[in-house]
């Protein structure tokens, strides 16, 4: 799913199931001794993807750890983010070079937790979301809302070290060609030069899964001369909100 909305210089691995016997590098088991079977099975396998993703961009294998914020700590030169939830992992890598940030995340195609919208949604954001729930039922579209704000924090946060909250973006999706727009809309704080201020990006809902991605070009390149693997998933059927957990 992610592979067909990234450029097609983004290294992206997914996965549907949990392979059998991962390895582990022993810095990564130390993190998951005493978690859960669930916990260890999503770590380890979001980190295989990883691994696949490095070897398939010509980078040597290596532990994934996270830093401040749980961000993944990847090799020097590259960028990256990570995403799981129930049925789906998922890795994405660039060369430095090519992008300063990725964002990516997947979610269950389900309603939201109750109260969990209205803490995250602006009241223009409630419109157009209470609008494509009548047109487009096949959609969650609070929780679209809510992973395409977790992909624009996951590519902000690396760039800055600056803390974002959900209403602190401002989104607008087109349920036709599969793109986002989000306008980041503080209040009280001044945002870091070192991010835009706007991310564009695509989502896609198939198969009980809703994944959204963003990304910044280095500033060499301009983003017209980068174009996805395939056109960008368009609002077809196919949130537990603990966000922004990449590890």
């Amino acid at each position: 799913m992610l592979a067909n909305l990234l450029p097609t210089d983004v290294t992206v691995s997914e996965a549907t199931t949990d392979p059998a016997d991962v390895a582990l590098h022993p810095e990564e088991l130390a993190l998951i001794a005493h978690s859960v079977e669930k916990r260890r099975l999503e770590f380890a396998t979001v980190r295989w993807c990883a691994r696949r993703a490095m070897e398939q961009l010509g980078v040597e294998p290596r532990p994934v750890l996270p830093g401040r914020r749980g961000v993944p700590q990847w090799a020097p030169g590259i960028v990256g983010s990570m995403t799981h939830c129930a049925g789906y992992r998922a890795a994405a890598l660039a060369r430095a070079g090519e992008f300063t940030a990725l964002g990516i995340d997947a979610e269950p195609d389900e309603p939201l937790p109750e109260g969990i919208l209205e803490s995250i949604a602006l009241p223009e954001e409630m419109r157009w979301i209470r609008q494509l729930n009548r047109a487009v039922p096949e959609v969650s579209w609070g929780r679209l809302l809510f992973s395409i704000k977790e992909s624009v924090y996951k590519a902000w946060f690396p760039l800055t070290g600056q803390e974002l909250d959900f209403p602190d973006a401002s989104v607008a999706v087109d349920p036709a060609t599969g793109r986002f727009r989000a306008r980041l809309v503080p209040v009280g704080m001044a945002l870091s030069p070192a991010g835009p201020a706007v991310f564009d990006g695509r989502w896609a809902a198939e198969n009980g899964v809703l994944v959204s991605a963003t990304w910044v070009p280095a500033p060499a390149r301009n983003d017209e001369e980068r174009s996805p693997r395939c056109a960008a998933g368009s609002a077809v059927s196919g949130a537990g909100a603990a966000g922004r957990r990449e590890d």
